[in-house]
């Protein structure tokens, strides 16, 4: 507790009661952005991209004008909303994926179906809506194309299918370019991996890492992370075994310090509601939390580092409200998870994607579902982060008898001023009643001028 002695009345002793951020946490702040209607999309699966005009750029599963084959759109911070695309199943259908602006300025992404023989497609959009159809899956040997694309530093496109491949049918690797030249670069065989969902990152080494869903390496169907080097030659990392994880959904991401970090599914320790895990590069793994469905269960999409070095993701159920309709937490690099926010329906429901940190500093994302008027066509949605910072005395000032004194403030916050006549006791007596900021100060007054008086202020919970 800092003491600060008035220089106007020397009876008179301020003293600022320090509340910091971890014993109150921080300030969260959930906000819908725009809520779907279907026709100008519905149901989005993935996250966002912002552009360097502050601009963000998503995709729906569903939705649209052209038969409800998905959209690609733009929105404001402010959710100033435009629909750029509605697919019409020759361009593709149902856009799991989210898009990348690649170094050209345009924006790439997959259609999980659609195309001409409905196994899926690879497009490309402008910034103002032009849609340019770059491949189309031909057969089952390369088919579902659930994730996104990666840029390599190359400028080559990577990206994976659900199906597909030479050894039987369990997925695949492959690369395209710009203008639509397409390889497939390597087949998974089951034992080394099936059925991936997610996409791809290349890690500071030059190397492709990723997550396969399944595959049979431990006798058991719950996948495994794989590097790759960018001409195909693959090596397994991680043999999921139940405990420390299963059925990896989403993607990797390698974090400030070089370390992977991922999420699965299910699995864990505390009842198949899944896990956060972080590996090396070489393949040095540790589980790093096990949800428990009220924290949060099921994460099926990658996590994003925030600027203050925590980790940030959704669960696509768990939570407080009802029978949970998932949640957003914050992840420290040595395990301690917070729930930042649990889902209700009315405000969004079952995000599977991952999270953007805007150039605001805000968070943005989307749920699958839930709606206000029974739609239940997803939301945009913002989450603000605001650090508490302890009430500090700023000024003191006394005016024809009046003792007054400002203290720093966090906005919608409240505070309750306070008086003693001796420190030596516990007796405390509010002056006045609780105050709300609605900036980033506030002040009390005392008339009691004659009287020796120390002060503190209260940031109440």
């Amino acid at each position: 507790m800092k003491f600060i002695e008035s220089a106007l009345l020397a009876t008179v002793v301020l003293a600022a009661c320090l509340v910091t951020s971890d014993a109150y946490g921080d300030v969260v702040t959930y906000s819908t952005v725009f809520e779907f209607g279907g026709t100008n999309g519905a149901y989005p699966n993935a996250g966002l991209v912002q552009d360097s005009n502050g601009n963000f750029y998503g995709t729906t599963f569903l939705g649209g004008t052209n038969g409800n084959n998905g959209t690609v759109f733009r929105v404001t911070t402010n959710g100033t909303f435009t629909s750029l695309v509605s697919l019409n199943f020759t361009n593709g259908s149902g856009v799991a994926a989210g898009l990348i602006q690649g170094s050209d300025g345009c924006f790439y992404s997959t259609a999980y179906q659609g195309g001409i023989s409905n196994y899926g497609t690879i497009f490309k959009v402008t910034a103002d809506g032009a849609i340019t159809n770059l491949f189309a899956f031909p057969s089952k040997t390369n088919a579902y194309p659930k994730a996104g694309l990666m840029q390599a530093s190359n400028g080559i496109f990577y990206g994976t299918t659900f199906i597909g491949g030479t050894n039987g049918g369990n997925g695949t690797v492959f690369q395209i370019t710009s203008n639509g030249a397409f390889r497939t670069i390597l087949s998974f065989n089951n034992t080394n991996g099936a059925f991936p969902l997610c996409g791809l990152i290349q890690a500071s080494d030059g190397n492709i890492y990723g997550t396969t869903s399944g595959g049979l390496t431990n006798v058991s169907f719950y996948g495994t992370v794989f590097k790759l080097t960018t001409n195909g030659i693959l090596t397994t990392l991680v043999s999921f075994d139940g405990t420390n994880g299963a059925y990896p959904y989403a993607g990797l991401i390698q974090a400030q310090d070089g370390t992977l970090y991922g999420t699965t599914r299910n699995g864990g320790t505390n009842g198949d509601y899944g896990t956060v895990f972080k590996l090396t590069t070489n393949g040095n793994f540790s589980t790093l939390i096990s949800f428990g469905n009220t924290n949060g269960a099921n994460p099926a999409a990658a996590l994003v580092q925030g600027g203050d070095g925590d980790f940030y993701g959704t669960t696509e159920y768990g939570g407080t409200n009802g029978p949970g309709f998932g949640t957003i937490f914050k992840l420290s690099t040595n395990g301690v998870l917070t729930t930042l926010f649990s889902f209700n329906n009315s405000n969004g429901a079952f995000p599977i994607a991952a999270l953007v940190q805007g150039s605001d500093g805000d968070f943005y994302g989307t749920t699958s579902a839930g709606g206000t008027s029974g739609s239940n066509n997803g939301f945009i949605f913002r989450l603000a982060i605001t650090a508490i910072s302890p009430p500090v005395i700023q000024t003191v000032d006394e005016n024809a008898g009046v003792l007054s004194f400002t203290w720093s403030a966090v906005s919608n916050l409240m505070y309750q001023p306070q008086y003693s006549t001796n420190l030596a006791s516990s007796g405390w007596f509010n002056l006045g009643s609780v105050l709300t900021a609605s900036n980033s100060s506030l002040t009390a007054s005392d008339p009691a001028t004659n009287l020796h008086r120390f002060y503190r202020v209260l940031l109440l919970p």
